[in-house]
């Protein structure tokens, strides 16, 4: 399943090694691909993932989940 986060925030690379840090954490997930200059981080998993958790994970990082799109 594949699902894409909007984050509002990002900035820079450091920006996204944070946020992908974070989200690669998450129990399930396969891939992450996370983009500053879009605001959006692009995440492949084995199920669909709690979304407080993704919320959790973001906020962690430092930045602010805006919201997102399933995509599967």
């Amino acid at each position: 399943m594949t699902t894409e986060y909007v984050i509002a925030g990002m900035s820079c690379a450091h920006c996204e090694r944070a946020v992908a840090g974070e989200l690669q954490g998450i129990d399930g997930v396969e891939h992450v691909d996370v983009s500053a200059e879009r605001g959006t981080a692009t995440v492949t998993s084995e199920r669909a993932l709690d979304p407080e958790t993704v919320r959790a994970a973001v906020d962690e990082a430092g930045y602010e989940l805006a919201g997102s799109e399933g995509r599967s």
